[in-house]
């Protein structure tokens, strides 16, 4: 495994359709890897392929919640409800945190490693994560679907407030 450099914005493979993933081999298993170890050193909750410069509808979101990482590949969004507006962030564009309105609950239907086809519902945040991810996969950044830019001496306050919650 490795940790691999995460490409920035205004980085053209950013904003590339990625192409589906054929090949569930040995290559496909060390980007997974290699994913995985770069979004941990980032302090990232999510990542993309195109994110680390390989143009391939591969992702994986990790809340640390003790739940295994969520590895999707060539992942399709089959169905959604209702809708919520949070702050984002992303590892290819540092420093920038944004309100995203997105649905509160998602269905997916995505491939293992192996190439077998699994489904997954997730909701508010879950579901926040996994939709940013597939976003990467289609060149939608978060930046363009901003509502209103948030100062990071905001988060801060969030983060200060939950502590001693």
């Amino acid at each position: 495994m490795a940790i691999r450099q995460i490409v920035v914005k205004p980085a053209t493979i950013l904003e590339e359709v990625c192409k589906p993933v054929t090949a569930f081999d040995e290559e496909l298993t060390v980007l997974l890897d290699d994913l995985y170890e770069t979004m941990l050193d980032a302090d990232g909750v999510g990542i993309a392929a195109p994110q680390v410069g390989v143009p391939l509808r591969v992702a994986i979101v990790d809340l640390g919640e003790g739940e295994d990482p969520i590895e999707m590949i060539n992942p399709e969004v089959t169905g959604t409800e209702g809708e919520s507006v949070d702050i984002e962030g992303c590892l290819s564009i540092p420093g920038l945190y944004g309100e995203v309105e997105r649905p509160y609950f998602i269905r997916i239907k995505a491939q293992e490693r192996d190439g077998s086809w699994y489904e997954l519902e997730a909701e508010d945040y879950e579901a926040r994560a996994i939709l940013h991810e597939i976003d990467h996969l289609d060149g939608i950044l978060f930046d363009s679907k901003i509502l209103r830019i948030v100062d990071p001496s905001e988060l801060e306050v969030d983060e200060e407030q939950e502590e001693t919650e």
